[in-house]
């Protein structure tokens, strides 16, 4: 049952309702006619509120203002739980909280909180000491003193040169991913007066140290040029190494575990291609490994001596393999038909990533919706495997920096079990428990059950879906219950311990997951089932989900609080245009929901690229259908809508400011009924919202808050 218009969670009951002018606007494609009255909403100069958000159309930020204070209205009444449920999450978290040092060679690196600090500091310490266990003895990065006055601060990538006399690290202070790249030395703590803006958030150093690799982005957004930087020099000389033609095409830098490659790996959704510059030899021009072919994906490892390792989907190995060339056969012009298998593709098992050391090599796989590890011995290719017996779990993979070790270090976690940290022989095959996750305020994973069901979807297919709960939530339809999913990009969400979470369950709410099709959960095929013009499976597994969780008496159908962000924000958009009476609440953050209008823009930072997922609108027809049949924007309808609250970030560069404000705005003009209907817009911050890590609680807050007066439960 949808809330009625008199009920607390109505735009009634609240402040008036912002009503956003419309200007009219039509739209031809393929000879089809839309409207897009809302279209004014996007800034005309986009590009510069990314980089200064002030510089923003004054009538939309009017307009997003006073949705805001709409929003801040209408919440007024749970401002008390809200501080409730920031100070039970930021109970859980331990304030001074480190991570398990990394070695390498003399050192040992990672990173640390300070107990009330929003951001990490980054910190190194003599190997011996990281071994017995002590505390760092040198502070590279002070996140808390770098952020100081900005009203944003994220920390992007660092690295430190071979010789651990630098470190080049990237930060962002407006939310838009823009990234100023910088190199400290770390003798005297001081940078270089050397910035390096617009990059992509990291560098790769060459093996000598004199030189630095960084992709550059441009006015578009796009990670476009690949240049190389001479520490000590003007940043304006840097040379260009690489540049990328192809708009539809992402590209990143990156290093082989023995070092002794930097990797251009160029890509989109489908197809890659990876150029090699030996580390050794930086001035090297770059060697392409196999040129790019359409449905073809591969990365690169070496072995340290003669021989690439290739993960690939080549010759149709759908679920991936692991390939070798020998380096003088690729040098002679050798092509994938050179390529040989190591381990062979076997439908159904997955092969997720994989890392090559001196003596072995260790691949992350899926089957049966689980994961594990595999190590096998390079000398005699003898395998053994890492796996849990949990129903569902979290597992995953660190590289670490040095490539001549037995040891690797991995970490595990279910929805009841806080994250452990292990290092791992992978000769003497012995775990050594380095680091438990800590909840200060206390965790009985004993109190919760945590459970995988199988869910029949409407075609055969069944849908896994993890559950956590406490041992006593009645399980008779009265418990609320909050739906998380996501469902694209192949992406899995992994069933791991979130102590945010715990603040619905420990109030009566079931939590779960639905892992659905356009994830790889279930393998590649999971995937492709769930992408381009199958993508309505994607919504129909999320609502057959759904109606499951209520049939069983998990919950009812106005008691579900369905979750998702980016695009899972899509994924709420769909299906709350589908099935409305299957949802008591909807909460959609940083949704992707002008679906058809982004696929239209090639001029916006992801769309060329985005095609392979979503298809491509402008150039076929057939696309432009697909997805004009479920683009959230463009399928609101006169019926009636659950309580929605809808998040977006003015800088975000992903899922772009206007497309929730459209939505939000169409919802309003068409809908049937008036149901609570929020748009929060961060004004100072990005697609990942805000940037430390107590500021962030703050909107989980708001977010579970909805949640819970949605569901009646804010007693």
């Amino acid at each position: 049952m949808l809330k009625t218009p008199n009920s607390p969670l109505s735009d009634a009951a609240a402040a008036p309702a912002p009503r956003a002018e419309q200007r009219p606007l039509t739209l031809t494609t393929h000879g089809i006619v839309r409207e897009d009255p809302y279209h004014w909403l996007r800034a005309e100069n986009w590009q510069e509120v990314m980089r200064a958000p002030d510089t923003l159309d004054p009538a939309i930020r009017a307009y997003l203002e006073a949705e805001n204070a709409h929003l801040e209205a209408g919440m007024a009444d749970t401002k008390g739980l809200q501080e409730t449920l920031f100070s039970e999450m930021k109970g859980r978290i331990k304030e001074d909280d480190s991570s398990v040092p990394m070695a390498d060679g003399p050192y040992a690196y990672g990173f640390a909180y300070v107990a009330g600090g929003q951001h990490p500091r980054l910190v190194r310490m003599a190997r011996e000491t990281a071994e017995r266990g002590g505390e760092a003895e040198e502070i590279l990065i002070d996140g808390d003193k770098e952020a100081s006055g900005k009203a944003y601060f994220r920390l992007g990538g660092a690295s430190h040169s071979p010789d651990h006399s630098r470190l080049a690290w990237a930060f962002d202070d407006k939310g838009s991913e823009f990234y100023t790249l910088l190199v400290r030395d770390l003798a005297s703590g001081r940078d270089l007066d050397q910035r390096i803006e617009d990059t992509g958030g990291g560098g790769v150093w060459s093996a000598c140290g004199r030189y630095l690799f960084y992709v550059r982005l441009d006015d578009n957004h796009r990670p476009s040029r690949l240049f190389r930087h001479e520490v000590g020099t003007d940043p304006a000389g840097d040379v260009l190494v690489y540049e990328e033609a192809d708009p539809g095409f992402f590209m990143g830098i990156g290093k082989t575990q023995s070092g002794r490659f930097l990797t251009i790996d160029i890509h989109d959704h489908e197809t890659s291609e990876v150029r090699l510059i030996p580390a050794d030899v930086p001035l090297e021009a770059p060697l392409t490994v196999a040129p790019r072919a359409t449905g073809t994906e591969y990365s690169v490892e070496d072995d340290g001596g003669d021989t690439l390792l290739l993960l690939t989907n080549h010759g149709g190995a759908e679920d991936f393999r692991i390939m070798s060339l020998p380096l003088a056969e690729l040098r002679a012009g050798a092509g994938p038909d050179a390529w040989r298998d190591v381990v062979p593709h076997r439908e159904g098992r997955l092969i997720l990533s994989f890392t090559c050391y001196a003596k072995h090599m260790v691949r992350l796989e899926r089957e049966d919706g689980l994961p594990r590890i595999v190590v096998r011995r390079i000398a005699d290719g003898l395998e053994h495997a890492i796996a849990f017996d949990e129903e569902a779990y979290s597992l995953g993979l660190t590289d670490g920096y040095e490539f001549n070790t037995n040891r690797i270090r991995f970490s595990y976690s279910s929805m009841t079990t806080p994250a452990q940290v292990f290092d791992y022989d992978m000769e003497t095959r012995e775990r050594t428990l380095r680091k438990t996750q800590e909840v200060p305020s206390g965790h009985d994973p004993h109190a919760y059950v945590t459970r995988r069901l199988q869910v029949p979807a409407g075609d055969g297919e069944t849908v896994p879906v993890s559950l956590l709960y406490r041992k006593d939530t009645p399980l008779d339809g009265s418990a609320p219950c909050l739906l998380y999913g996501y469902g694209s990009y192949g992406i899995t969400i992994p069933a791991s311990f979130n102590t945010n979470c715990l603040s619905l369950v420990d109030r009566g709410f079931v939590y779960a997951i639905a892992h659905i099709r356009g994830g790889k959960d279930k393998g590649f095929r999971w995937y492709r089932d769930g992408r381009r013009q199958a993508k309505m499976n994607t919504f129909t597994d999320f609502i057959a989900a759904a109606r499951h969780l209520a049939d069983e008496g998990f919950t009812s159908p106005n008691r579900i609080v369905a979750q998702g962000g980016s695009a899972g924000g899509m994924l709420m958009g769909a299906v709350v245009n589908m099935a409305p009476e299957a949802f008591g609440g909807i909460i959609a953050e940083v949704p992707f929901v002008d679906v058809l209008n982004t696929m239209l823009d090639d001029t916006l930072p992801l769309t060329p690229p985005e095609w392979p997922e979503w298809g491509n609108p402008v150039a076929s027809q057939d696309d432009y259908r697909t997805i004009a049949a479920y683009s959230p924007y463009d399928n609101v309808t006169s019926q009636a809508y659950p309580p929605i609250l809808a998040v977006g970030g003015l800088t975000d560069p992903r899922v772009t400011y206007w497309e929730p404000a459209k939505w939000v705005a169409r919802l309003r003009e068409r809908r049937s009924n008036e149901a609570a209907l929020f748009l929060k817009t961060n004004m100072e911050a990005g697609h990942g919202g805000a940037s430390g890590r107590f500021d962030r609680l703050k909107e989980v807050a708001l977010v579970y808050a909805f949640a819970l007066k949605v569901a009646g439960a804010t007693g």
